[in-house]
């Protein structure tokens, strides 16, 4: 698809509400970094917010939103009903080039206990909900082929399939830009689809790990997932991130790196459209779950 400068959207319905888990296949498949682009782009029309699931130790996320005031995921009641300002009070706040948004991680110290975060995506979205963002951004953990083939085999739900079932969801797919990591995407997509999982509305990223051409093999797994998926974006090799991360003033992200953020982002909001209407309908209210906050530690 071509690539727009401005997004498909000035801005949702103060009553609509998207899900968007950012989902991969293996680790090391920039899904956070990819997580944090569309949020990038998707605060210029929603308020947003990043969910980090990921374990403390193993995630980028409190580095990326540290040096904040945000008491993080264990201020987070687990004995009491959560408030708005409890929830949106627990959040960092990341600072970007036209509109702040929110990060929900655990920023404690390397040697705190770990938490037990909730593996049920409904209560991650219950959180969501309850700090009253729209655009809603899981940067998530489990592998997903493996998730979904494993509750195949054993008869029970899988969490991939729990995400795509949540209100006005619409998944985002990553992979390196390289033969063996496509080849991998594929086969979990092929999973996905003998699922029948909505492939109609997930966006598919490959990320480049160098600059130039991707190779044939990338090409053409890009044309076989176009079939399925509602677009497929080219994330460009991006050296300051390689090298910076993705910490410190918006700046270091380069144009052309912005410029596929924005193809990403407006590639969603299109997909939206598409699957749920224009405007978005209002968003459900939440059934209430036992247990949506972190457990004590």
């Amino acid at each position: 698809m071509g690539r727009s400068n401005t997004l498909s959207f000035l801005g949702l319905p103060e009553t609509a509400r998207i899900a968007l888990p950012v989902m991969a296949a293996t680790g090391g498949s920039a899904r956070s970094t990819v997580a944090h682009l569309l949020a990038d782009e998707l605060a210029a029309a929603a308020d947003t917010v990043v969910l980090d699931l990921a374990p403390r130790l193993t995630s980028p996320w409190p580095a990326w939103s540290g040096g904040t005031e945000a008491a993080g995921l264990a201020a987070l009641p687990h004995d009491q009903p959560l408030t708005r300002g409890a929830v949106r009070g627990a959040a960092a706040v990341r600072r970007a080039a036209v509109s702040d948004w929110h990060v929900v991680t655990d920023g404690r110290e390397w040697h705190a206990a770990p938490l037990s975060l909730p593996a049920e995506p409904a209560a991650w979205y219950q959180l969501a909900a309850a700090g009253g963002w729209q655009a809603v951004v899981a940067d998530t953990a489990h592998p997903m082929a493996h998730d979904v083939l494993a509750a195949r085999c054993s008869g029970s739900p899988s969490l991939t399939r729990a995400w795509y079932d949540l209100p006005f969801a619409l998944p985002v797919l990553c992979a390196q830009a390289t033969a063996d990591s496509v080849q991998v995407l594929q086969q979990a997509v092929m999973v996905m689809h003998a699922e029948g999982l909505p492939l109609h509305r997930t966006v598919v990223v490959l990320a480049a790990t160098a600059d130039g051409r991707p190779p044939a093999a990338v090409r053409a797994a890009a044309t076989m997932l176009s079939a399925h998926a509602a677009a497929v974006v080219h994330l460009p090799h991006d050296a300051d991130i390689r090298a910076g991360g993705l910490q410190g003033r918006p700046g270091r992200i380069r144009t052309r790196t912005r410029q596929a953020a924005r193809e990403l982002a407006n590639a969603v909001l299109a997909a939206a459209r598409e699957a749920f209407g224009d405007p978005l309908p209002d968003a459900p209210q939440p059934a209430p779950l036992p247990a949506v906050a972190v457990p004590a530690v």
